[in-house]
C-alpha cells in the first residue's frame, strides 16, 4: 500500500492545486484513486476522497477570504443548501449509478469551452441588473443544482461553480473563484457527513491525502491570487477541456 498511497498523495497534491485556482481537482483524484484502490467499493473511494477535497477547498478559501471582497450574507445561505443538496446527492449515489448524466455534461461542457474561448470578455466583472429577489433565487439554484451534482457525480463541480457565478451573478473569474470555494467547501462537508455516518471512510488514506490536498490548496489559490482573471481564464480552459475528455472516455469507452 505505500507506493499507491505515494501516488495518491502525489495526485491529491495536484488536485487541491488545480481546484483552488478554477475547480476541477477531481479530475484529477478520483481516477487516480478508482485505479489504485480498485480492491474498494467505488462509493468508499468516493467517500474517502471528500476529506481530501474538503482539506484543499479549506486552505484556498482561507486564501481568498483574506484578499477577496466577498457576500457573506448570501454565501450563509449558499452554504446551508448546498450541505443539504451534497448529502442528498452523495445518497443517491449509493443507490444507483450517475453514468446516465455523463453524456449530457459532455455536451454541456464542449458548448462552455468553445464560449468561453471565442469570447474574450467572459470571467470580466458585468454588472448584472437582477432584483434583489432574482439574485438570490439564481444563489439558491447554483447551491442546490451544484451542490447536488457534486454529492453525486464529483468531477468538475468547482468549475460549474465559476462558471455559474459568472454567468448568472457577474461576478468575474477572481471572485467567482473565492465564492465558489466556500460553496464547494459545504458540499465536501455535506457528503463527509453522509459517507463517514455509513462506514465509507478509510481514513488511514483520507488523512496523509488530505494533508497533500491542503498543501496544494494553499499554493494554487497564492498563485491565483497574485495571477489574477487572465490567468485564472486560461486555467478555467485547461481545466474545461481536460473536464470534457474526462467525460467522453467514459461515454465513448
Amino acid at each position: 500500500m505505500t507506493t499507491e498511497l505515494i501516488l495518491l498523495c502525489m495526485a491529491a497534491f495536484a488536485a487541491g492545486f488545480i481546484d483552488a485556482i478554477v475547480g476541477g481537482g477531481g479530475l484529477i483524484q478520483t481516477p487516480s484513486a478508482i485505479v489504485l484502490l480498485k480492491q474498494y467499493p467505488v462509493a468508499t473511494v468516493i467517500g474517502t476522497l471528500k476529506i481530501p477535497a474538503f482539506s484543499g477547498t479549506f486552505f484556498a478559501t482561507a486564501q481568498y477570504a483574506k484578499r477577496v471582497s466577498l457576500n457573506y450574507s448570501q454565501l450563509a445561505v449558499m452554504t446551508g443548501i448546498a450541505f443539504m443538496a451534497a448529502f442528498g446527492g452523495s445518497k443517491l449515489l449509493t443507490m444507483v449509478s450517475n453514468d446516465f448524466m455523463k453524456p449530457l455534461l459532455l455536451v454541456v461542457l464542449i458548448v462552455v469551452a468553445i464560449y468561453t474561448f471565442l469570447n474574450k470578455n467572459f470571467g470580466n466583472h458585468t454588472a448584472k441588473s437582477h432584483t434583489v429577489k432574482k439574485e438570490w433565487l439564481y444563489a439558491a439554484l447554483i447551491s442546490l443544482v451544484i451542490g447536488f451534482y457534486d454529492g453525486f457525480i464529483g468531477p468538475g463541480a468547482g468549475s460549474f461553480l465559476v462558471l455559474s457565478f459568472i454567468t448568472l451573478l457577474g461576478y468575474d473569474f477572481l471572485r467567482a473563484s473565492a465564492h465558489a470555494k466556500f460553496v464547494n467547501l459545504a458540499t465536501n462537508l455535506g457528503s463527509i457527513v453522509f459517507f463517514a455516518a455509513s462506514g465509507k471512510i478509510i481514513y488511514t488514506i483520507a488523512i496523509p491525502m488530505a494533508v497533500c490536498n491542503g498543501v496544494g490548496g494553499f499554493l494554487g489559490a497564492r498563485l491565483a491570487l497574485l495571477k489574477g482573471n487572465a490567468f485564472i481564464r486560461i486555467f478555467f480552459l485547461v481545466v474545461v477541456t481536460g473536464t470534457i475528455i474526462r467525460f467522453a472516455y467514459d461515454v465513448f469507452k
